[in-house]
């Protein structure tokens, strides 16, 4: 894919779009590129960071492991996203492992050229300060959610956000394009794959959900979800 291509692509990301034409183009161009094939690790938690990183095809899944091995999944990250900035910013290791969900290919801009071009544009600090609060403003959002909302609101309004990333528009409704299994929406929500299993019977019989023999969910009511999602709906 030419510099002229990615740039256009990677553009559709809110972030990315308000920095100066300039340095998205010079980002790109600093880059390299780096293919991952299913399941293979990105990086691991406790990693000296090599650089920031951006999506270019693929997903991301964000997990940590606990000590007897139970993955808890963080969350899946879409095309278009850049992360990995936090490292460069306080020089610590990664917070994470990082894996790619299917073929993924990712762009690496190395440290020493991030470093280097924050040092030209010392502007671009306050654009990190955006990201890095949009991160907090989501971490808060999904420790509150985990809190005081039921199983069944989490899990449609986790639904709703794979489809806000994923979502392709069809006869029967909005299709999540990202196959995940049952186990995989129960690491993703702190729940066992029977409550998971329990709360997708319940949205199909309400014919708000349809499930395919290859693990793709289609919302069918987006608007009655979204009533659902925000409890405004019984």
């Amino acid at each position: 894919m030419s510099i002229t291509k990615k740039l256009s692509m990677l553009q559709a990301n809110p972030w990315f779009e308000q920095l100066p034409t300039d340095i998205t183009q010079q980002m790109i161009e600093l880059s390299v590129s780096r293919r991952y094939s299913d399941g293979e690790k990105i990086h691991s938690k406790g990693d000296e960071a090599e650089g920031m990183l951006c999506i270019v095809s693929g997903v991301v899944r964000a997990s940590n492991v606990s000590l007897d091995g139970k993955e808890a999944v963080l969350t899946y990250l879409e095309p278009g996203s850049w992360f990995g900035e936090i490292s460069l910013l306080d020089g610590l290791p990664r917070t994470h492992d990082a894996y790619a969900q299917g073929e993924t290919e990712i762009l690496l801009l190395p440290r020493q050229r991030f470093n280097q071009l924050m040092e030209q544009r010392p502007e671009l600090y306050r654009h990190f300060n955006v990201l890095l609060c949009q991160r907090i403003r989501l971490l808060f959002t999904e420790i509150n959610d985990q809190a005081l909302l039921p199983l069944s609101q989490r899990l449609i309004k986790h639904l709703l956000r794979l489809a806000e990333a994923y979502g392709k528009s069809t006869e029967q409704g909005l299709r999540i394009s990202l196959k995940l299994s049952q186990d995989e929406l129960a690491l993703l929500l702190s729940a066992s794959r029977q409550s998971i299993n329990k709360e997708l019977k319940k949205l199909e019989n309400a014919n708000l959900l349809i499930t395919d023999s290859n693990r793709l969910l289609t919302l069918v009511d987006v608007s009655k979800l979204r009533l659902l999602a925000a409890g405004a709906a019984d």
